[in-house]
């Protein structure tokens, strides 16, 4: 893979795998234990310009290309998929305010945001709207210089610690997203509710919660763009989300990969280690082929958005195929472990439950066939 990047990008890498193995891996099994975020982590890859990683170093942001982004975001999920997904939502939250926000949005929210010094989130899943995200319900009024915003949000990523959210809300009584508008919506405005905390099966070092918005009196100039243009706003980030996705799944099955060769080459079975059977080999062997494929395909759609073109259908092929294979990778990868692996001793134990929701968050594997397909067939 390093043929294909440039000086800056393989710096990046190098960079970041280097402060993931040195500061994020030695806490990361206590973090998901504990359910412990990673607030002081984040500090310092804010100093790194990992939270702003694609927005011009006038806005705060590192000025990165999508292509360092993935290799950054990858290399974090190795040591930590719940640091990595945190990274990932938060450089999400910049992209709206990058490509649609005015001057005076983009110097008060996305500089603090890209520089690290502010956490972001995106609030679009509500009770009734999942994967069907043209249906939101949250209604926002325009009352005098004030939206009032009403309404419910859940599987908030960050949503506790975000100092600033991206709320897609209903503006009007058009069907199937148009009337849908975006707004800014800074923490600790009356009337937003901040919900429990989500007891989830993995990214347990990660934070998720729902929204309630009761009443909430948002000022007129923290619309983004103008009313009506939340569906395409949502798009637009979202695709950007889910070369984070893919990113954060192929870094998951990196892990994975390379637990099951450690573990095969130390673990002996009938007179041998696991790594002289065929079976383990052939499982190691697929597995390396999926890690690799995962991240050229999630590559190619980090240089279409790098050249400015559109990348949707690359990014759901890619969000499709990284996070099925993270989720057939840790399954073999806890195969090969046995018993143990079933046991919070090893790592693999944590990298299988956090592999699961990566078919799920970011559109499910069913919606990314659906773009995928309509694509190709309109």
């Amino acid at each position: 893979m390093s043929i294909l990047l440039t000086e800056e990008q393989h710096m990046v890498q190098l960079m970041v795998r280097d402060f993931a193995r040195n500061e994020i891996d030695p806490v990361a099994a206590r973090n998901d234990r504990e359910e412990r975020f990673p607030a002081d982590i984040l500090k310092k890859m804010g100093g790194l310009g990992l939270m702003g990683m694609m927005v011009p170093e006038q806005y705060g942001g590192a000025g990165a290309s999508a292509v360092s982004y993935i290799l950054a975001v990858e290399e974090v999920a190795v040591a930590c998929a719940s640091t990595a997904v945190t990274m990932s939502v938060s450089n999400l939250s910049c992209g709206p305010l990058l490509l649609f926000g005015n001057e005076a949005q983009k110097r008060k929210y996305l500089t603090p945001l890209a520089s690290g010094k502010w956490l972001g989130a995106f609030a679009i899943t509500e009770p009734e709207t999942g994967s069907d995200a043209a249906s939101v319900s949250t209604k926002a009024v325009r009352k005098g210089n004030h939206y009032v915003i009403n309404g419910r949000k859940n599987f908030i990523t960050n949503g506790a610690y975000a100092d600033v959210f991206i709320v897609i809300a209903k503006t009007g009584d058009e069907q199937r997203g148009r009337g849908l508008s975006a707004f800014v919506v800074e923490k600790g405005t009356p009337g937003l509710e901040i919900g429990r905390e989500e007891d989830k099966m993995g990214l347990r070092a990660s934070n998720t919660v729902g929204l309630l918005f009761e009443d909430c009196r948002v000022p007129a100039e923290n619309l983004l763009s103008e009313e009506g243009q939340g569906f395409r706003i949502a798009m637009a980030a979202l695709d950007g989300g889910r070369i984070g996705i893919a990113a954060q799944a192929t870094g998951i099955a990196r892990a994975c990969l390379e637990e099951a060769v450690k573990y095969a080459t130390e673990r002996k079975q009938f007179g041998k280690t696991l790594a002289k059977h065929q079976a383990v080999q052939w499982m190691i062997a697929n597995s390396a082929r999926d890690v690799e494929a995962a991240r050229l395909l999630n590559m190619s759609a980090a240089l279409s958005k790098d050249r400015g073109e559109p990348f949707s259908y690359e990014a759901a092929i890619a969000k499709l195929f990284a996070t099925e294979a993270a989720n057939r990778i840790s399954y073999d990868a806890l195969q090969i472990h046995g018993g143990y692996g079933y046991t919070k001793e090893y790592k693999i134990e944590r990298l299988y439950r956090d592999a699961r929701v990566t078919t799920i968050y970011e559109g499910t594997s069913e919606v990314q066939r659906i773009v995928i397909a309509n694509h190709l067939l309109r």
